[in-house]
């Protein structure tokens, strides 16, 4: 005859139930835990949220671009760095701005800041004084005559820079701690890794708005490095500070 308690409930569904209501219960400590869990996390994150905050420190850095205004992929960038609401610094080539005087325009009209790459990207430590100040003074003052700004930095290519070199003008020499060689890779997926994985705060990084490869690469590496707490500046904000 079956076993049966004072219920009248079989052994074997009293058994049943047992091993149900056991079950019930793991699974409502693990529901809870994981609940826990997520709270926590979300407590950790928000203290975190909060003490950056307080600071109101970000770790600023600089992409500046040699070499244009190119009459595609310039313009191609700026309209990249306004959907970010992204600030850069662009070293511009004097013979290329004769026709791209609108691009020029622009980019100081959206608080870009211009500065000098000399007219022919030359060697300027391989001239005479005059014709050193002549490849600088005849590109600051193209960049003026288009923007009525003053042009105070200079980029000097192959970054050679004769410390001698006096222009009439003061001029901020300024050069990079990471060169992407993006002109010779043309590759936006290498590009990308390589900066991402070598940038630190306050890097300047060099590349060029001449090639559609940079102008890829460098809207990923804006929105890569922005999740990642960086903040881009032009080169003045890091160099005077």
């Amino acid at each position: 005859m079956e076993n049966r308690n004072r219920t009248g409930i079989p052994g074997w569904k009293r058994g049943l139930l047992t091993a149900v209501v056991g079950i019930g219960m793991v699974l409502a400590a693990g529901a809870y835990r994981e609940q826990s869990t997520e709270q926590e996390q979300a407590e950790t994150l928000a203290g975190y949220d909060a003490a950056e905050s307080v600071s109101g420190e970000k770790k600023k850095i600089a992409l500046t671009f040699d070499d244009g205004p190119h009459p595609v992929y310039t313009e191609q960038l700026l309209d990249g760095l306004s959907e970010r609401n992204v600030k850069a610094t662009f070293f511009l080539l004097g013979c290329n701005i004769e026709g791209n005087e609108e691009i020029v325009r622009r980019i100081a009209e959206e608080g870009h800041l211009l500065g000098n790459h000399t007219f022919y990207h030359v060697d300027i430590t391989k001239l005479s004084r005059e014709e050193a100040c002549a490849e600088i003074l005849d590109t600051s003052s193209k960049i003026t005559e288009i923007t009525d700004q003053p042009v105070e930095y200079v980029r000097p290519p192959f970054g050679n820079w004769n410390q001698d070199l006096e222009c009439e003008v003061m001029m901020i020499p300024v050069f990079w701690t990471v060169d992407t060689l993006d002109w010779s890779t043309r590759n936006a997926d290498r590009l990308v890794e390589e900066v991402v994985s070598e940038v630190e705060e306050n890097d300047i990084i060099l590349m060029h708005d001449s090639y559609d490869s940079t102008v890829r690469a460098a809207l990923r590496i804006i929105d890569l490095l922005q999740a990642q707490g960086y903040e881009f500046v032009t080169v003045d904000e890091l160099i005077l500070e």
